[in-house]
């Protein structure tokens, strides 16, 4: 199994499908004032850096990290496709993740996930990040969770 991620812009063809199938999952779960996930045109306004996961040249998931400041990364649309879960691409692009911020001076990571996205919060706690409060632009929401990681 070849593994490769590369930096893609998030208007690409193989970005943008893997977009629009998590939104695809998303949007039934959670009402639209609780869903956060920046659109294509977000992401690129925005200067989020942007991966691809692929599996034998096959996409396989997608996330990004937004740089806020000096203060934090911010992951954004982190995304597996079913059929390609269970074989640590996710923990892959995690790790793909917090070295991306560490270039770039950052010693923390954040992100907001769904309440229903219960395999994504057991791969995010498993690899470190432990719940906080809502930060900006986020607020207490109960299907929403925030969480860090302190890079070391």
């Amino acid at each position: 199994m070849a593994v490769v991620i590369s930096e893609e812009r998030p208007d690409s063809a193989d970005a943008a499908g893997l977009i629009a199938e998590l939104d695809s999952i998303l949007e039934p779960l959670y009402p639209q004032e609780s869903r956060h996930g920046y659109s294509v045109d977000k992401l690129l306004r925005e200067a989020v850096a942007f991966f691809v996961v692929r599996v034998d040249g096959a996409p396989a998931g997608c996330g990004g990290v937004k740089v806020v400041g000096a203060e934090y990364g911010e992951i954004k649309r982190m995304y597996v496709r079913p059929p390609f879960r269970g074989r640590g691409l996710g923990r892959l692009l995690l790790v793909h993740f917090a070295a991306y911020a560490r270039g770039r001076g950052l010693n923390v990571l954040r992100l907001e996930t769904g309440i229903h996205q219960m395999e994504a919060i057991r791969l995010y706690e498993r690899f470190g990040f432990e719940r906080i409060k809502p930060f900006e632009p986020y607020r207490e929401d109960p299907v929403s969770r925030c969480y860090e990681k302190r890079l070391r």
